[in-house]
C-alpha cells in the first residue's frame, strides 16, 4: 500500500509537471504568434499583448548589391506599433501563404527562448514572464529569408 501511495504521488506531481510545462508552451507559442500576426495584419493590439515596453529588437538585414550583412536600426516598441499602423494604413500586407513558424527552443521558470520564421526572414526570441504571461523582452533578427528556410 505504501508503494501505491508513492507511486501515485509521483505519477500527479510528473502530470503536473508535463500540464505546466505545456501551459508555458502554449502562452510562449502565443506570444510568438501574437508577434508574427501583429506585423502581418498590422495589428497594435497582438504586439501590446507580447512585447514588452522596453522591447530591444535589432538585426542584419543581406544588401543587394554588397551580398553583405549590415546591422539595421534598433527597433523599440514605440517603432514596433508605428510599423504596425504603417502596415495597416498602407494595407502592406503579406502573402496569405507567408510563413509563421514558431520553434520553442527552451523554456525555463520565468524565461523562455524561441524561434520564428517569418516572411522578413529569422528571428531568436528571448521571453520573460510575468504575472503567469509571457512576453517578448529581446528579438535578434535576420533577413532577407532564404528560399530554403521556409
Amino acid at each position: 500500500m505504501k508503494c501505491l501511495t508513492v507511486l501515485v504521488t509521483f505519477l500527479l506531481m510528473f502530470s503536473t509537471a508535463i500540464s505546466q510545462n505545456n501551459t508555458d508552451k502554449e502562452g510562449v507559442e502565443n506570444a510568438c504568434l501574437n508577434y508574427i500576426e501583429g506585423f502581418y495584419q498590422g495589428d497594435e493590439n497582438k504586439l501590446k499583448e507580447s512585447l514588452q515596453p522596453a522591447l530591444n529588437k535589432f538585426g542584419f538585414w543581406k544588401d543587394k548589391t554588397s551580398n553583405q550583412y549590415k546591422q539595421v536600426d534598433h527597433m523599440s516598441f514605440e517603432k514596433a506599433l508605428e510599423f504596425a499602423r504603417n502596415v495597416l494604413e498602407k494595407k502592406k500586407f503579406p502573402n496569405p501563404d507567408a510563413p509563421k513558424k514558431i520553434e520553442v527552443l527552451d523554456i525555463g521558470n520565468v524565461i523562455a527562448s524561441a524561434k520564428v520564421t517569418a516572411w522578413w526572414g529569422i528571428d531568436y526570441i528571448l521571453l520573460s514572464k510575468r504575472d503567469d504571461i509571457w512576453m517578448i523582452e529581446q528579438v535578434l533578427w535576420e533577413g532577407p529569408l532564404q528560399k530554403s528556410e521556409d
